[in-house]
């Protein structure tokens, strides 16, 4: 398995929330939950044409094609061939399924959720490394902040050039992390609390799990 499997599982976690099943009761724990700042770096004018629309009503053919291997490449910045790939593996471990009546891959949220809160930080460690200038990360992400503070400790950044926050560099799970977040206000969230996870402080991780299990449901 590698880390941007992790970062493609969450990327169908996300789709599947804007699908309408069970739309309601995600209201309150997906894109909806983040304040209207949620975006941590300089607009451009590709930002201002990148629409999070929900799903619903389309045809089991339209669905399909927004989970093609194209379309989920183009969402995530990982290559065709690395989503190809990664779907296999996820599908071989009982990571992901295929819905029998769409076809379409289905992240296995249970066994997903287990992987990072008990292994990931062991399997794709973290470690801060130097101040640079990034996207926010760990308790400082728009999807922790307010619920943890660790006075005098310096905020946690992706390093990216059009980052809005200065801090110690985390690497991403995934090389493209900064593009991948700036597409989908949800899979910002789930990665930046995967990062506070995978940094391994009890406390952090402790309130993380939590958040992330409302995501993951």
């Amino acid at each position: 398995m590698k880390s941007q499997d992790i970062g493609l599982l969450l990327k169908l976690v996300a789709l599947r929330s804007r699908e309408g099943h069970g739309h309601d009761t995600h209201a309150g724990k997906g894109a909806k939950a983040l304040p209207d700042d949620w975006r941590d770096w300089a607009l451009d004018d590709a930002d201002s044409d990148l629409r999070q629309e929900s799903l619903p009503g389309l045809d089991d053919d339209q669905l399909l094609a927004r989970y093609s291997v194209r379309a989920l490449a183009e969402e995530t910045g990982i290559s065709k061939s690395q989503v190809s790939l990664a779907l296999q593996r996820c599908q071989e471990v009982g990571l992901v399924r295929k819905e029998r009546s769409t076809g379409v891959p289905r992240a296995n949220a249970r066994a997903l959720f287990d992987f990072i809160v008990h292994g990931v930080r062991y399997v794709f460690p973290a470690k801060p490394g130097e101040i640079t200038r990034g996207i926010a990360t760990t308790f400082t992400a728009p999807v922790l902040e307010g619920r943890l503070y660790s006075s005098g400790e310096l905020p946690m950044v992706w390093p990216d050039a059009r980052g809005n926050s200065k801090g110690q560099a985390i690497e991403p799970l995934f090389k493209s992390v900064p593009y991948a977040v700036r597409r989908d206000p949800e899979l910002y969230a789930m990665l930046a609390l995967v990062d506070a996870i995978r940094l391994g402080h009890p406390r952090e991780s402790k309130v993380a799990a939590e958040r992330l299990a409302a995501y993951l449901e």
